[in-house]
Formats: structure tokens, sequence, C-alpha cells
């Protein structure tokens, strides 16, 4: 234990902010990725029965609510995000029938399931669509968003403005029969919806009612802040002049509507006492945010923001090159904890769901000598942050992205592919381009997490008794979870013990303030949890080598005044082993706890 005494303040803990306690801000997500989870009827796919025989293996885990990302009739153009029936059930994942088992299976343990809605935009396959593009006279029409052409000097139809679909090329397609474009922000297979027409919300509402009822207990709301648009649809401020489309967000993430649109939702949601999280790209102003998940707002729960997911995008692109380091996210990770504090907000806690690479791989190293312990000291940083905590399917094994041989033939994802036909067709003979191009895929495409579970060392990862859709990966018979769930050392069982400490502590853990240390240190993540009750101290190496640390005078003298003990430990670190100057190991990461009973464990 330090043994430096000090009469300063200045590591005591500041007032706490009184917060609301509700079930989901003490809750921990499990997304479920369903084509990629398990299947049970050896089609290659993950389906509904599937989730329900590996509920007893989440539940063990922890995790106390399950999020399927979307299960609703679609064509698959973007894995589901594109819905064709939001009353029916895509026939590969199962039947209607097959989600009500589920729903009964989950709440019999005692679990919360949450429906991925998907309500910016739709498939054009759905009926809506198919009716508002057969004329221009059709009643839904004005369910979509059309404009007229403008015309070039060639007279060829031109699209009403310059914005850039996030898939890439224009956000506007060409509509012959009609003579019109429709807006679509994603794929040209996912026209927006018009929430300007009062009978779309009405269809929306319906729609949330329907599956409330029947058992859901809330939705994570995809890309929800762009479901209020300028209605002047002006172009967009030309930020690169090499491409005629530019991004438009200004124009349509968090637009004039936005807050009178999610207060019909969360009308409700509140009145079934339902959970929801709104993803929401392209928004960095906290008060913005707030306006969203203030607690006397009722909108939404909380939101996904995007700042740290995104600190390794290049200028103007997913698919660029960018090096970031450790202040970056020490001061976007401070300042949403504090500001949320502050303000009776609430934060979500992700570093990885189906849009984003494997942390293992991006925050941390994948490299076998390293990928446990980076793993473990990553669920830690995260883990015991302020906020509903959000754990993607494999992320529990520390599963990595991608192996380093992938060519473009075997990725799927439509924005991976739209991006390689764009850079080939425009530059095809540019190798250092594609292979500079596969590189950032390797890192950053979705693909990366969509690899099906690893169940065990059979064929397949015991996903399926048969070839999947997309390939597993090459590291499926070390790293699968009877391994994991068989090694009371391994990174399953870190989560597992790491979750049951925030539950044991949930003032601390869940409502207690944050305060950021030692900001400038290079290597290392260090932060505290304080309540009336007790204290945290949470400290995490992001290097793959020894890192020495001396502890702030402050913060001894707090650690030496109180009795409390280390209660975590990736490194097998005690407290008998702290002293005022200790050396970290690679990627090692422990945790403090103070002023309470930790019998409570």
């Amino acid at each position: 234990m330090p043994s430096v005494q000090s009469n300063t303040r200045s590591g005591t803990s500041s007032p706490v902010q009184k917060t609301l306690k509700t079930w989901w801000k003490e809750s921990t997500v499990y997304q479920v990725y369903p084509a990629s989870f398990k299947d049970s009827n050896g089609d290659g796919i993950g389906d509904l029965q599937g989730v329900i025989s590996k509920l007893d293996y989440i539940k063990s885990l922890g995790a106390n609510i399950v999020w399927l990302s979307p299960i609703f009739c679609s064509p698959q153009v973007d894995m589901g995000y594109d819905v064709s029936d939001y009353y029916n059930i895509y026939r590969p994942y199962g039947t209607v029938e097959d989600l009500d088992q589920l729903t009964a299976a989950i709440h019999q343990r005692g679990m919360k399931l949450v429906l991925d809605l998907v309500v910016n935009h739709t498939s054009d396959q759905h009926r809506w669509f198919q009716e508002a593009r057969s004329s221009r006279a059709n009643p839904y029409r004005d369910w979509y968003i059309w404009k007229k052409p403008r015309y070039g000097e060639d007279g060829k139809p031109q699209p009403p403005n310059n914005w850039k679909s996030y898939f890439g090329g224009s956000a506007w397609e060409y509509d012959e029969p009609s003579g019109e474009y429709y807006l679509h922000l994603f794929a040209k297979e996912q026209p927006d919806l018009n929430w300007e027409n009062p009978y779309v919300r009405a269809a929306v509402h319906d729609v949330i009612r329907y599956w409330l009822q029947k058992g859901a207990d809330g939705f994570r709301m995809n890309a929800i802040n762009l479901i209020s648009k300028d209605q002047s649809f002006p172009n967009a401020e030309v930020t690169d002049p090499y491409s005629p489309w530019q991004n438009g967000t200004k124009h349509f993430a968090c637009g004039p509507r936005l807050h009178e649109y999610l207060q019909g939702i969360g009308k409700i949601l509140k009145q079934y006492d339902a959970f929801s999280v709104g993803e929401m790209p392209e928004v960095y102003d906290l008060n913005e945010m707030l306006r969203s998940i203030g607690a006397d707002r009722s909108e939404l729960s909380m939101v996904f923001h995007f700042e740290s997911v995104t600190l390794d995008h290049g200028h103007g692109s997913k698919f660029t090159s960018r090096k970031w380091d450790l202040h970056e996210l020490k001061s976007i990770v401070s300042r949403w904890q504090t500001f949320m504090h502050e303000n009776n907000g609430w934060n979500t806690l992700y570093l990885e769901n189906h849009d984003q690479p494997r942390a293992v791989s991006r925050f941390g190293s994948d490299e076998p000598e390293h990928r446990a312990s980076s793993a473990k000291m990553l669920a830690t940083f995260l883990g015991l942050q302020s906020g509903t905590l959000f754990i993607y399917q494999g992320q529990e094994l520390g599963m990595p992205n991608v192996p380093k041989h992938w060519g473009i033939e075997q990725y799927r994802d439509i924005e991976t592919l739209n991006h390689w036909n764009e850079i080939t067709a425009s530059d095809p003979l540019n190798t250092p381009l594609h292979e500079a191009c596969l590189l950032e895929y390797r890192l950053k495409s979705r693909d990366n997490a969509r690899t099906p579970m690893q169940w065990d060392d059979s064929p397949n990862a015991g996903f399926s008794s048969v070839r999947p859709w997309l390939p597993v990966h090459d590291d499926y018979q070390d790293l699968n979870a009877v391994n994991q769930v068989n090694d009371k050392d391994s990174v399953y069982h870190y989560w597992v013990n790491m979750l049951r400490l925030r539950k044991a502590y949930p003032d601390i853990l869940v409502y207690g303030s944050f305060e950021l240390l030692c900001p400038e240190h290079p290597d290392l993540f260090i932060y505290t949890r304080t309540a009336p009750s007790g204290r945290a101290l949470i400290v995490t190496n992001f290097r793959p080598r020894e890192v020495p640390w001396s502890w702030p005078i402050a913060e001894v003298a707090y650690v030496a005044s109180r009795s409390g003990e280390v209660v975590l430990s990736n490194a097998g670190r005690t407290s008998h082993t702290l002293s005022n100057t200790i050396t970290l190991q690679p990627f090692e990461a422990f945790v403090w706890l103070s002023g309470t009973e930790t019998s409570r464990l």
C-alpha cells in the first residue's frame, strides 16, 4: 500500500450528482447479431432458435438485456437494416412464433429483450415504397422524399442537391417512370421515410406499440437522429473538391423537428417503462445530445455517440488512415462522463458492435502474446465507467478482426464493397491505393465484427453444421467459448468478474462520479469513480510494454488513509504489490476499491 502522506484535498471526492435510478442504468446489454450467432437448422445462417439455445451462456456471463440486431423481413441488402415488413420475421431467422418463444425464454431467465428498430428508411421492397413509386398520385407517394430533378447542360436529369450517401455516390436515386428522385441516405435500396407526413409517424408508432405489447422491453433505434431533414434541401458545403457529392449531415443530422418526433416516440415508451437507445451519428454537441436524453425530456433513455469509434477515421473517409493518441481518447471519455453526470444525462459504454471492428484489434493488440491481456484491459477500461454497458457477441472472448490474409472476395459488407468498387473503377491501375484500402478494410470494415461466433473447436467453430454465410476466423480451434468457459483465467471469466464487481457496487461503479487522473500521461488511462459509500481507482496500461508509474501525491494520500484492496487485476496484482512507484506490465489493468465492504464479492 502507498505510504506517502499528504494534507491536500485534491484527491477527495467531489459532490455527487443525484441521479434517478432505473433498471436499465444498472443493466448490461449483450448484442446478438443473428446471422452470425448460432445456426440451429444447418443452413449456414444463425437464427432465433440458435439464440434460445445460448441464453444460459449469456445469462452466465452476467448480461441482463439481450439486444437483437434486425430480425424483420428484409431483402438483406444491408443485413436487415432494409426492412420490408415490420410485422414479420426474416424467414431464415425463424417466425413470429420463434420470437414469441425467445421472448418468453428471456423473461423466464429474468432478462429483458431489446429489438432493433429501423425507421429512418425502409427497404425499397416494402409495400409502402412499392405503392409510392407506382404513381405520383398514389396516397403513399408522400411517405417518402421525392424531388424533381435539376437538368445539366446536356439536358440529362441531375440530383436535386449534392448530398453524399453514407454508402458512396449520390444520396438521390432517379426513378425514370415518374421522372423524380427519391432520397436514400444509405443504399439506393433504402429509401428514406418522410417524417413530415403524420401518417408515417402514426405507422411507426403502431409498430412500436405492437412489439411492446408482444413483450419487447425496448428498442435500439437505428440512425434515429436523421429522421428530420431541412425541408429546403440545400446543397452541402463543398469539403471534398474531388467529388461531386458532399457531406450533407449539417442539413439532416438532428434536423429542425427531431425532438418533436422523439417526444412522440418517448410518450409511448414511457407508458411501458421501456428502454431506448438511439444511434446518433455525426453529432458532437453534448448539449444537443442532452436534449435527446435529459431526464425531463421524455425522448430517449440514452444515445450512441461516435467520437471514440471514429478516432482512426481519416479526413473525408472512414477507409483512410489516421493515427490517434491516448490524450484524444482521454479527452472524449472524460468530457462525456463528466457532462452527463453533472447534467443528469446518461452514457452508453461501447467499443464494439455490428458496425465497428473488434476492440482488441483496434484499441489493444490481437497479437497472440497480448490478445488476452489487452482484451481484459479494455474490459476494465470500458466496463467500470458510468453508463449502460454494451457487450457485442464475441467481445467477451476477445475475438479479433478478420485474418490478415483476407482478400476482397471474402467480404460481404455493402459499405466495404461499394467503396472498393468506387476506388477500383476510378483508379483501376493504382495498386498501392488498392492495397492501402485492403489494409483499412482489415482494420475497419463492418465484416470484422460479423464473422460467426466461435463456440467450440469443431468444424465451423460449432456455429453451424455447414459452411457459414461468412467465413469463420482461422483461430477458432484455440479461441472459442468452450475453452474459455473452462478456463478460469480466460477473457470470458474476466468479464464475468468485472460484471459481478459492477453489480456489487452500483452506487460507486454505476452512479458514482468520474474523475480522470494523470491526463497528460501518454500510456496510461487512469480514473476514479466516487460515491459517498466509497471509491474505486481504475488503472489501465494501453501499451504492449512495461510502463512505470508514480502515483499522484494526492491519490497516494487518499489510498493510504483508507482501507481498501485490489478487487480486479489481469496481471495478478494484489494490494501487497502496490507502492508509491510501480511498473505496470504490458496491457495491465487493476481496480482498487475502498470505503465499502469488499466482502460483497
